[in-house]
């Protein structure tokens, strides 16, 4: 199954390590040095038009990719269904 990220982005659900609330993720200094780190590696893409409301951790091909949406990670909790190990 593929989990709609914005912007005609599809994600397989076992490729889906995390998805966080970019505003209260972002309050901790860990989270963003995560975020810098990622983007300094160009390893984040932004599917996001307009203010983003989350961000998704992927694991594809063995390769960690961020995606940044403008879709609330409440929002895409419901999408994907109940999936263990998903972290809001």
């Amino acid at each position: 199954m593929y989990l709609h990220l914005g912007q005609d982005v599809l994600v397989l659900l076992d490729e889906v390590v995390g998805i966080f609330d970019i505003e209260n993720s972002s309050l901790a200094k860990s989270t963003r040095n995560y975020l810098a780190e990622a983007e300094k590696n160009k390893k984040v893409i932004n599917v996001s038009s307009e203010m983003p409301k989350s961000f998704i951790v992927c694991e594809i091909n063995g390769r960690e990719t961020v995606y940044v949406s403008q879709i609330s990670s409440q929002t895409l909790k419901k999408r994907a269904g109940f999936i263990d190990g998903i972290s809001l």
